[in-house]
């Protein structure tokens, strides 16, 4: 990153480094300082941090967001939804450089006055680990960590864990349901961006229904609308459109334009809203299949696939196909003891057509031993699809 840095023209500022110990050192330079520390006067609409998206599309770009959004995050979500107390003890596999950690490690407990368990490093088996020594009771991870944990729980359980939430990833249905089943404890999901922050769809406890998102945090308002910007009915698939007390600021990108339209933040994903009020999850936009003139949402395939006891993880695109337009193409990782086979990627293309409709299963299915993620645990279907 200093290289990078180091080869930008024009810029006349100081440069401070985090660490290192050279003279640059933000250490060094504050130990050696003598003179009295003036804070800086701010205003609640003052950018207070620069938010970078997880390149789960793409480049990544940077979002702007005010000293106030950081509160209101804290009175939405946290206060309606989490709802933590000063003993609560957080921890998570989420870095904080990222807005789904900043809020789960740093924010939401500060705001509670609770304790943040910060780890080093988070894989599953060491976080399952840590909960269970330092009696977490607030979980913030993505479904693919809770899928792995499940088969841990017998040999390493972990009684103070009450709450449990899950984002920045689709939580499938299957998983949802195999947690509840080991540990009693109901995962809150929720659809958030860094764009927004924080999450702004989500449900807790008794009004959790599983398979759905959750319906929208006080506060923010959300529709559903095609292509042409026209509003859908209820129980029509179309692009979420969400607005509120954050939004989305790019720093001097041009696909602010992209995000945002009349006023209203398009997060790229594809949901359905229900007469109940309800969000349920389709898609992304550039994720939906269409094969021989049928819309295949891929995480439904997935969630087919995770619910055969073969399969610990899968991901779903469409790639081109002459006859079909786009062709429904799963790539499967197997857990321990399960060993690739034509005869078993028949079974697991049995599954889903009578799990799900026939015409929606997976014509292409490859077994492999990882799938592409982002630092945040976010699937890159997009290096799938090159």
């Amino acid at each position: 990153f200093l290289d990078e840095w180091t080869a930008v023209k024009n810029y006349g500022g100081k440069t401070l480094i985090y660490g290192g110990g050279a003279e640059s050192d933000i250490f060094i330079a504050a130990s050696k300082f003598t003179g009295a520390h003036q804070p800086c006067d701010t205003a609640s609409d003052d950018v207070s941090l620069l938010a970078f998206t997880s390149g789960s599309t793409g480049l990544p770009k940077a979002t702007m967001h005010f000293h106030r959004d950081i509160l209101t995050i804290a009175e939405t979500f946290a206060k309606e939804i989490l709802q933590p107390n000063e003993t609560d003890i957080f921890a998570g596999s989420p870095p904080i450089a990222f807005t789904f950690g900043l809020g789960a490690l740093v924010i939401f407990p500060f705001w509670a006055g609770a304790t943040s368990l910060m780890l080093e490093a988070a894989a599953p088996p060491i976080l399952l680990k840590e909960i269970a020594t330092h009696g977490v009771t607030v979980l913030f991870t993505a479904p693919t960590a809770y899928r792995a944990i499940l088969p841990l729980l017998d040999e390493t359980p972990i009684p103070t864990l009450r709450r449990c939430v899950s984002a920045g990833e689709h939580l499938p249905k299957s998983t949802w349901e195999a947690w509840h089943a080991a540990t009693g404890i109901k995962i809150i999901d929720g659809i958030g961006a860094t764009e927004m922050l924080h999450i702004f769809i989500s449900a807790a406890d008794d009004e959790i229904i599983p398979g759905m998102t959750g319906r929208v945090v006080t506060g923010f308002t959300a529709k559903i609308f095609d292509e042409d910007f026209n509003e859908l009915p209820r129980g029509e698939p179309g692009l979420l459109a969400v607005n509120g007390p954050t939004g989305c600021r790019y720093l001097n990108d041009a696909r602010q334009s992209n995000y945002v339209k009349n006023g209203w933040n398009f997060t790229g994903d594809i949901f359905i809203q229900h007469e109940n009020d309800y969000f349920q999850y389709q898609s992304r936009s550039d994720d939906m299949i269409i094969s021989s003139g049928y819309n295949v949402a891929a995480p439904e395939v997935e969630n087919a696939l995770l619910t055969h006891q073969a399969v610990i993880e899968s991901a779903v695109v469409g790639l081109p196909d002459e006859e079909r337009g786009m062709i429904v193409t799963a790539y499967v990782v197997l857990r321990p003891g399960f060993i690739a086979s034509d005869e078993l990627k028949k079974e697991l293309q049995d599954h889903v057509k009578s799990t799900i409709v026939p015409f929606k299963y997976p014509r292409l299915l490859h077994f492999v031993e990882t799938l592409p993620k982002t630092t945040t645990g976010k699937l890159q279907r997009f290096r799938l699809k090159d």
